[in-house]
């Protein structure tokens, strides 16, 4: 009995302890305005040999399909933490393949004005650096890009917006489909 106690002590701890991917420790939950997100799934983003960047999913309430978190209510929060320096236009156009590659023609074409205001805000970060926290909130009524957790930028209206970022890691072209798996948590 006292086996059984300790292995389900030592499993509740496990689990309340986040997620470790690639040496980067991501807690269960997190805030964005006031409200408790739930650590949903955590991966690695590799380019070719290249370890990029970790990136978590937080949300109100564990997911494990696209639709669901698109309708999900309230904010959310894909928290980057990166692995190497990358230069900000090199950043800008993985997203904006990302987003290409995941909306049709008309809705990007809707979305480009606010994709050319992320691209300014990275502009002035000039690179994100091996080391830095990059984190996207839907604030619920905003996307804000977070730089080690504090606003860069101004916030870009529209929950269209964030729902296409969503969709570079979570669509049906993801940037990387072993990445989607582990955010969605499957």
């Amino acid at each position: 009995m006292q086996t059984l106690c300790g292995a389900l002590l030592a499993l509740a701890a496990f689990a309340a302890s986040g997620a470790e991917v690639a040496g980067v420790k991501l807690d269960d939950k997190t805030r964005v305005e006031s409200r408790e997100l739930v650590l949903n799934g955590a991966g690695l983003r590799k380019r070719i040999i290249f370890n990029v960047y970790v990136i978590g999913l937080y949300l109100p309430e564990k997911k494990s399909d696209l639709a669901a978190i698109l309708a999900l209510a309230g904010p959310k929060r894909a928290a980057i933490h990166m692995l190497r320096d990358v230069g900000a236009e090199t950043f800008t156009e993985a997203l904006v393949e990302g987003l290409r590659t995941n909306t049709s023609e008309a809705e990007y074409q809707a979305l480009e004005p606010r994709v050319q205001e992320l691209s300014r805000i990275m502009a002035d970060l000039k690179e994100a650096k091996k080391g830095m926290s990059l984190s996207l909130d839907w604030t619920g009524a905003a996307t804000q890009l977070l730089v080690n957790g504090k606003p860069a930028g101004n916030p870009i209206a529209g929950e269209d917006f964030y729902r296409a970022l969503l969709r570079i890691w979570l669509g049906n072209k993801p940037v990387q489909d072993d990445l989607k798996r582990s955010l969605l948590g499957t």
